[in-house]
């Protein structure tokens, strides 16, 4: 099992940055890739990026330029730095991993509890 914990989530100016980690516990699993989702009010969760293990990178096309993923395998946490951010970018953030349990073959997704994103205008 992996528990998911979110951080950094807050109420932002726009044009503001901010930066949400996400810290991932386990004494079974191994993590592979890692992503950021978010949904907004009413609306299916999204993507915003992905990274693998070995950090390669996948992002939403909408969002080039001002979101970035990054993750620290040694810590077990992956980040999300967001610049000029915009009050359609409020949203609640999610943490998601995939991993494998020892002598388990098929991957599992986790998700964290997510962490509140609000920006102002």
């Amino acid at each position: 099992q992996v528990q998911l914990v979110e951080s950094g989530g807050a109420l932002v100016q726009a044009g503001g940055s901010l930066r949400l980690s996400c810290v991932a516990s386990t004494d079974m699993a191994t993590i592979y890739g890692m992503a950021w989702y978010r949904q907004f009010p009413g609306k299916q969760r999204e993507l915003i990026a992905q990274i693998s293990r070995g950090g390669d990178t996948d992002y939403e096309y909408s969002l080039l330029g001002r979101f970035t993923i990054s993750r620290d395998n040694a810590k077990n946490t992956v980040y999300l730095q967001m610049n000029m951010l915009k009050p359609e970018d409020t949203a609640v953030y999610y943490c998601n991993a995939r991993a494998l349990a020892p002598g388990i073959i098929v991957p599992t997704d986790y998700w964290g509890q997510g962490t509140q994103v609000t920006v102002s205008s």
